[in-house]
């Protein structure tokens, strides 16, 4: 099943003949970078970097880009210059996407590239994306999602095709981890980078420090909470987390779950 939908990818990308992907280094752009590489197409791949993005996936989006033999171009963005994305409202995503467009569409179309691409698959439509609108103001495809490949074939697809990406856990930007209203400013966004990369150390593959001003929420997957709870790792944590600037420290008992802070969209 898979492979006939690779193909059908490959196909489908063959047919647009040149195109500028938005490319972050994850698991699923890594895949279509992968593809776009098996389909021989003229192809760019273009990485923002800001404040909002962990500074390890610049590193391996570039990597991945030079193994691949396809162009790569490293853009500035500066959303924490618009105070409607600082606010922090549900149309955060939407804000930020739809700068994000314009560029690509503009580089697009001085590159003389037919189509501009990005890494949604068919997951993506279960949660609330405001930055869909965006991409479809400016025309931006969505491969994966035409194809109909899911999260799981992606990285099934992957580990077959070498990607060192197959596992890689999902790295959203850095202001998901705020809660609808709260202000987004950069020591903000440092301090939550800060703070996940500390946890990191405990060896969890998916972690999360939603950030409430005064208090973290810290999320890990359930099967690891018990870690959390020894008495020294406890200790250490509200040691360090104390020492950036975090009042209370709390775990959530649900574990890591993706999109959580949506959650209040979906109350009656």
């Amino acid at each position: 099943m898979t492979d006939s939908k690779l193909a059908r990818l490959i196909e489908l990308l063959k047919d647009m003949e040149s195109a500028v992907l938005a490319f972050s280094g994850g698991a699923d752009s890594s895949f279509l970078l992968k593809t776009l590489h098996l389909s021989g197409i003229r192809a760019l791949a273009v990485t923002a970097d800001s404040e909002l993005t962990p500074r390890s996936d610049l590193l391996i989006a570039g990597n991945l880009a030079k193994d691949f033999g396809i162009e790569h171009r490293i853009i500035q963005t500066q959303e924490l210059a618009t105070e409607d994305f600082v606010r922090n409202t549900l149309e955060r995503c939407y804000i930020c996407k739809k700068e994000r467009c314009r560029i690509l569409s503009d580089i697009a179309s001085s590159g003389h590239y037919r189509f501009v691409l990005d890494g949604s698959n068919a997951d993506d439509a279960d949660d609330y994306r405001p930055g869909k609108r965006a991409a479809a103001e400016y025309h931006v495809r969505s491969p994966l999602e035409e194809a109909g490949f899911t999260k799981k074939e992606i990285r099934d697809l992957s580990r077959q095709l070498g990607l060192s990406t197959w596992n890689k856990p999902s790295s959203p930007c850095l202001a998901t981890r705020f809660p609808y209203g709260r202000r987004i400013t950069g020591s903000a966004l440092r301090r939550v980078a800060a703070a996940e990369a500390f946890l990191s150390t405990f060896g969890f593959s998916e972690i999360r420090v939603r950030d409430y001003g005064d208090m973290a929420r810290i999320e890990v997957d359930a099967d690891k909470i018990e870690r959390l709870l020894t008495a020294d790792s406890r200790n250490l944590i509200l040691e360090t987390l104390r020492a950036m600037g975090y009042l209370f420290v709390s775990l959530d008992l649900e574990g890591y779950t993706s999109g959580s802070m949506n959650r209040v969209l979906r109350k009656e």
